[in-house]
């Protein structure tokens, strides 16, 4: 009796393990890979989009996102992750486009600003667009960002993917080792083969972070 008991206890570890495996699993890998969801590491104009999502995770459900080409993922530092689709230059312009969006199911939708969120940034230090990097320092090139882990070969383009997790508990995806206007011009190459968040980040700031 003992013995069946010892044995139905592993037995039901052993499935809670795997249910909150399949918990934390990130569901839109397929959507970021094929880019219909892009991360945003950095603020950028056009400033408005239409809100149609906000989270403490991503969804679980990728049909979500059946009715759109591309939605924008912003991780914030209030814990949030928020999706936006389009991209205008005035809010008024947002507001002309915000019945097409409701129209496609996202009911609940509205105009956003995208200067009012506060990204997290943990431990990170990237480098800006007009920054010329230091000939003697690491860099690598960051790709991907998201708050649960996703397989590397997810990233099919490239054969050195580097994961990390850091402080803010955030996974970061980057590519390469480079230095100098080696970094840049890896960089311009990376983001002309469909990751225009791409950016650099000095590699020292993140080794200690990184999963092997």
């Amino acid at each position: 009796m003992i013995k069946i008991f010892k044995y139905s206890f592993f037995g039901a570890v052993l499935l809670l393990q795997s249910l909150c495996g399949d918990a934390l699993a990130d569901k839109l890998a397929h959507l970021r890979s094929a880019k219909k969801i892009v991360a945003v590491h950095e603020i950028s104009a056009p400033y408005f989009a239409i809100q149609i999502l906000a989270l403490k995770r991503p969804p679980q459900n990728p049909s979500f996102f059946k009715n759109i080409d591309k939605a924008k993922e912003y991780v914030c530092a209030d814990g949030y992750v928020r999706y936006t689709v389009g991209e205008f230059e005035s809010k008024e312009e947002a507001r002309q486009n915000i019945s097409i969006v409701k129209s496609m199911g996202y009911t609940e939708c509205f105009v956003v600003d995208i200067r009012g969120y506060n990204l997290a940034r943990g431990a990170s230090s990237t480098v800006s667009s007009g920054y010329e990097p230091d000939e003697n320092t690491d860099y690598t090139v960051q790709i991907a960002a998201f708050r649960y882990p996703v397989y590397t070969s997810e990233f099919e383009e490239f054969d050195d993917v580097m994961e990390f997790y850091l402080d803010d508990r955030i996974y970061r995806y980057t590519v390469g080792r480079y230095s100098g206007a080696e970094a840049k011009r890896a960089l311009e190459r990376i983001k002309s083969m469909g990751y225009p968040q791409a950016h650099l980040v000095p590699y020292e700031k993140y080794k200690p972070y990184r999963i092997e």
